[in-house]
């Protein structure tokens, strides 16, 4: 079961396993030419290469210190090997018996960081405002915007940011007691025109949202407690789900190199060549990113990603041309 907003990850400070980053370049020389033993040397280096350069074969750890040589072999280590129901099934009901052990409060779901939430929602709300301006049909004037908050927690998001840009929002949270807090943080603030529609008492790995009725997918601190094949599997079923022109925001915890995993909330902390690696393999294309700023230097980094379904436009950028400066010969 995924899981609602999961605390910033404070960084453990644990160093990764490097992997070669010296493989010299192969040789122009054409392959047919070269005596076998170096066309097999030559392959070997082509495959280390290779697998230094995919995401999911840099080294990670876990918050006990114990050290993974790929994501692979964690994910087997978690969840079993493939087709193993049963152990990934345990996986996620760990983790929502993690967050049921949680006060329902903004302190609580933001792990005893409460106060980070100001800059967390001026971040957002910047990154946000630009990609509805550019994004959706006259800047969302005048339209019936809808935005799902996926992973909502106590409706944390929802109300210091979604339903003040959107006039329906629903709100995703597999954690009972969140979701009932989330509607009673809602409920004063409900008008005619901007307000709260759905509660969603379902895990993502388990829901399908309705055909094109979101404008924003708005996914934040949720999407680490998912396996890679259900991360896919999610933004797979989704991509549907979005209105013409409708985007995905991805605000996510990042690791600096390879992964982190927390044993005990049952989620993993990608670095941001996992998480490209992810999206490529959702099909979705990377619109715009973002840093968070403001937040404590002790926990990790935090990036937006604005994915869309589309490809992107190419902005062609010209020079401009500028007056030199040398000496002239006056005539």
């Amino acid at each position: 079961m995924s899981l609602s907003l999961y605390s910033p990850f404070v960084s453990t400070g644990y160093s990764h396993c490097n992997h070669p980053n010296h493989i010299p370049p192969p040789s122009t020389t054409t392959t047919s030419a070269l005596p076998p033993a170096l066309r097999h040397r030559r392959r070997e280096l082509r495959s280390v290469l290779t697998r230094s350069l995919n995401p999911m074969e840099v080294s990670g750890v876990d918050s006990e210190g114990k050290e993974f040589n790929s994501a692979q072999e964690m994910w087997r280590e978690a969840i079993g090997e493939e087709g193993d129901e049963t152990k990934k099934t345990q996986w996620y009901r760990d983790g929502v018996s993690y967050w049921e052990g949680v006060e329902a409060s903004v302190d609580g779901v933001l792990g005893g960081y409460g106060h980070v939430n100001d800059a967390d929602i001026t971040g957002s709300e910047v990154f946000l405002k630009t990609l509805i301006q550019e994004r959706l049909v006259n800047g969302g004037t005048n339209q019936h915007l809808v935005a799902l908050d996926c992973g909502s927690g106590i409706g944390r998001i929802t109300k210091n940011l979604l339903i003040r840009y959107f006039n329906e929002v629903d709100l995703l949270e597999p954690v009972a007691q969140f979701l009932d807090a989330a509607r009673e943080n809602l409920a004063s603030i409900v008008s005619e025109t901007h307000k709260a529609t759905n509660f969603f008492c379902v895990p993502l790995q388990e829901f399908t949202p309705a055909a094109q009725r979101y404008d924003v997918i708005w996914v934040q601190w949720c999407i680490g407690h998912l396996t890679d094949d259900d991360f896919v599997s999610f933004f797979n079923r989704a991509k549907g789900c979005l209105k013409p022109g409708g985007f995905f925001v991805v605000k996510e915890n990042l690791a600096k190199k390879g992964f982190v995993l927390d044993k005990e909330d049952r989620s993993i902390t990608r670095s941001n060549p996992y998480f490209k690696e992810l999206f490529r393999r959702c099909g979705l294309h990377l619109y715009q990113t973002k840093d968070q700023k403001g937040l404590p230097q002790e926990l990790f980094a935090v990036k937006m990603y604005a994915l869309t379904v589309d490809i992107p436009p190419k902005v062609h950028k010209t020079r401009l041309k500028t007056r030199s400066n040398r000496p002239q010969i006056i005539k």
